[in-house]
């Protein structure tokens, strides 16, 4: 039986979408999605060049929201939302384990593009570090 995977924050453009796709590349057999409560309308396009430079392709993925998860039962619910000004989506479906593993928002970032990109690639990385420990740590062992 897969273990499955909701990843939640604010807009679904960037950082639920990273750790979505780092979730997928880890492990076929994990059943990973990701939602915002006011999702973009789209995934962010320097999230999708970053995270095409570290091997994943989000090209084909859309932002989705919340309520069409809301009926659904998932194994984890990790929120991944990190400035004091964002709330934390709570999901009131049925969750065995929640989570939260806070990031700054990239796209929130200013400067030039070299600047901007860099930002995105430090929250790439953190996003990949913090996901293979929890993969590590509690995916891996419910499986």
């Amino acid at each position: 039986m897969s273990v499955r995977i909701l990843i939640l924050c604010t807009g679904n453009s960037c950082r639920s979408q990273m750790a979505e796709g780092f979730l997928k590349s880890l492990d076929k057999n994990l059943e990973v999605y990701s939602a915002g409560t006011h999702p973009s309308g789209q995934v962010h396009p320097k999230a999708v060049q970053v995270m095409l430079e570290a091997g994943v392709d989000l090209s084909k993925n859309y932002p989705k929201n919340t309520n069409q998860f809301i009926h659904q039962s998932f194994d984890y619910v990790v929120t991944v939302c990190g400035n004091a000004n964002e709330n934390c989506p709570v999901f009131t479906g049925k969750v065995k384990h929640r989570q939260h593993i806070g990031f700054e928002d990239p796209a929130e970032a200013a400067g030039t593009e070299e600047e901007i990109l860099a930002e995105f690639r430090k929250i790439r990385d953190q996003i990949k570090e913090r996901f293979y420990d929890l993969y590590r740590k509690e995916l891996q062992a419910n499986e």
